[in-house]
């Protein structure tokens, strides 16, 4: 015990700790109907830190070149003790990470926690879930394998029908015009150097406006609160809400757990680039809506391209999500508009119904 507190204070005489115990001692969360929402955040974060964790590791062994690309991932996956369980966590936590971003994010929506003054708070959310996105999209290519690259050429098509850009944006994603060795190389730096840049920078801002702003409450309880003229329920962060978090924490690792352990993750066939694309080929069922959308539309919709019209569309709508604390200023005197939650509940039966599409037709 005394051998405990000397180096308490041997610490203590180094490094100032006011600032952090000051934070820890006053920081608190919201308490209502809703407060469970709130893991979903942390659960993310974790999430990322696996991910992180785990890319290191398969960075020993991985090289990015498409003669080696594949062997060394079949290396990890084979030879390398543990190497399986290792990318299959990889794998399966990238797609939850995915998962809960975007709970997180609807979530957060439909509390309409974006009002003021937490507008920069929602639209650095939406950026990190573009890079989320992102993530996912040049790391499916890495394996080097048939679904990889054929899912990751018609993804840089469709990226290359943006108007005016589009063909710059293809040439920038492919490293030429076509899906080569200089398009694993350009995700390789993508998703190991560039994109975790600018997820660090994002997150950082976004922690730290959650921390100077606080956590919002559902408006309809903060109403309610004020009718009564009661104070809000709070929990303390450290150590209630945090212990609490981890418990979600530990919750989640146990299904990262299990789905790495029972369904590992396959590994697929060498790609071929100058095979024909296999039958049923589809992204990601985070790209699922989006590539289902593309296949439904007609060729030509009033004279103008279906596939440009299409990629305009989900250009318009990411735009209006980013921007829409600046469109809804809901406040507690005013009634609650129906609209936003409305198109909430359009996005979340768009999503739901053309990835359900995307796997049956």
């Amino acid at each position: 015990m005394e051998a405990s507190g000397a180096l308490r204070r041997w610490f203590e005489e180094r490094f100032d700790f006011a600032p952090l115990r000051e934070f820890l001692e006053h920081k608190v969360v919201p308490v209502h109907s809703a407060t469970p929402l709130y893991y979903l955040g942390g659960i993310t974060l974790f999430l990322f830190f696996i991910q992180v964790c785990t890319g290191l590791l398969l960075l020993l062994y991985y090289r990015p070149t498409p003669d080696e690309a594949f062997e060394s991932v079949k290396y990890i996956s084979t030879r390398v003790p543990f190497g399986w369980l290792i990318r299959s966590i990889h794998s399966w936590s990238a797609n939850l990470m995915v998962f809960t971003a975007f709970l997180h994010m609807f979530s957060t929506y439909f509390m309409r926690s974006y009002r003021k003054p937490r507008e920069l708070t929602w639209m650095s959310g939406v950026v990190l879930m573009g890079l989320a996105l992102c993530f996912g999209f040049s790391g499916y290519l890495l394996p080097w394998n048939t679904l990889a690259f054929f899912a990751t050429k018609v993804g840089t098509e469709v990226a290359g029908t943006m108007p005016g850009v589009g063909h710059y944006l293809l040439l920038v994603l492919r490293g030429g015009e076509e899906v080569t060795g200089a398009t694993l190389t350009r995700f390789f730096a993508f998703h190991v150097a560039i994109l975790p840049a600018a997820l660090l920078v994002f997150l950082g801002l976004h922690l730290l406006l959650i921390q100077q702003l606080g956590m919002s409450m559902p408006l309809k309880v903060e109403r309610e609160l004020e009718q009564r003229g009661e104070q809000p329920r709070v929990l303390r962060f450290f150590p209630n809400f945090f212990l609490r978090e981890l418990m979600a924490w530990y919750a989640g690792l146990a299904v990262l757990g299990v789905l790495a352990a029972l369904y590992p993750w396959d590994l697929g066939t060498r790609a071929d680039p100058f095979a024909s694309a296999p039958a049923g080929i589809r992204p990601e069922w985070y790209f699922l809506a989006q590539f289902q959308t593309l296949k439904m539309i007609p060729g030509s919709v009033l004279g103008l391209n279906g596939e440009v019209l299409g990629v305009f569309a989900f250009g318009a709508a990411g735009l209006f999500w980013f921007v829409v604390p600046l469109l809804d200023r809901p406040s507690r005197e005013s009634r609650y508009s129906i609209v936003f939650p409305a198109i909430g509940v359009f996005a979340v039966a768009y999503l739901v119904t053309f990835s359900i599409l995307g796997y049956v037709k």
